[in-house]
């Protein structure tokens, strides 16, 4: 009889210990958050070589995931290159996307967005040497760089030089090059890419932005569509940003170096 009581607590212990690993194991699971960026945009979204991660982006997820009841160590950040952003936020990759992603009605089919949190425009970026691209329509006859899955390239297409010669790449960082080594003549994006770039040390003197508002570049927080919990949560953070001064900070620390030209906190206009 006293075998039995002993065998009996002595696995009503090993069930207990059982569930409370289980509990642990799920309790780590959940504390983490997955968060899209990009890796190659200086200023705005990198992956260093030691890891790290910088830029005006980041600052942003960073925040947001702090408001949300993260630590940053719980952070985990996920390539997001243009092309992938939907696909990773509808496959649930990521709880949410970072990663300079202008906002429009057609992603707004695929995803919701929070925000805007930045209004960029978009500009060109060419050599510091070439003074023949001094307008959008001077791109008729030279090759424009872009990257696959942005709207940019295809805007001044279709807005500005019909006749320009479109090179897609998979990222910024290819285009830099093909802009350096003069396989194409201009790189398209919004200015604050641009500028990130041309901020950076081994590029000083090599580069310039146009200086031309293409557009109006309302960046968003990428999310499931419809997540309106989410989205209510998301451009609180936002709006406590830039109130408590953080999200100017964020702007003189990433972009400052370039003497980026950056236009107010927009109001947070993405609400269900």
């Amino acid at each position: 009889m006293k075998f039995r009581r002993t065998a009996a607590l002595a696995a009503a212990a090993t069930i207990t210990l059982s569930l409370t690993a289980t509990a642990c194991g799920s309790g780590s699971d959940s504390d983490k958050i997955r968060i899209g960026i990009k890796f190659d945009q200086p200023g705005v979204g990198l992956k260093t070589p030691d890891g790290k991660y910088t830029g005006f982006d980041v600052d942003v997820a960073r925040y947001v995931a702090k408001e949300l009841g993260y630590d940053e160590k719980d952070i985990e950040f996920k390539q997001a290159p243009s092309a992938e952003r939907e696909n990773m936020i509808s496959r649930g990759d990521v709880k949410f996307v970072v990663a300079s992603y202008s906002i429009n009605d057609e992603r707004k089919k695929k995803v919701s967005f929070a925000g805007p949190y930045l209004l960029a425009h978009q500009d060109l970026l060419v050599r510091s040497d070439d003074n023949s691209i001094k307008d959008a329509k001077d791109l008729n006859s030279k090759k424009l760089c872009s990257v696959t899955g942005s709207t940019s390239a295809q805007n001044v297409k279709n807005d500005f030089a019909p006749k320009a010669d479109l090179q897609e790449f998979g990222g910024y960082s290819e285009c830099l090059t093909g802009l350096e080594n003069k396989a194409v003549d201009a790189l398209t994006t919004d200015d604050d890419i641009l500028a990130g770039y041309a901020a950076q040390k081994e590029h000083h003197g090599k580069f310039k932005l146009a200086g031309l508002k293409l557009s109006d570049e309302n960046y968003g927080i990428g999310i499931k569509k419809g997540d309106t919990e989410l989205q209510a949560k998301i451009n609180k953070a936002l709006e406590k940003m830039v109130a408590d001064g953080s999200w100017e900070k964020a702007v003189k620390a990433n972009f400052g170096p370039a003497n980026y030209k950056n236009e107010p906190a927009p109001k947070v206009t993405e609400k269900s």
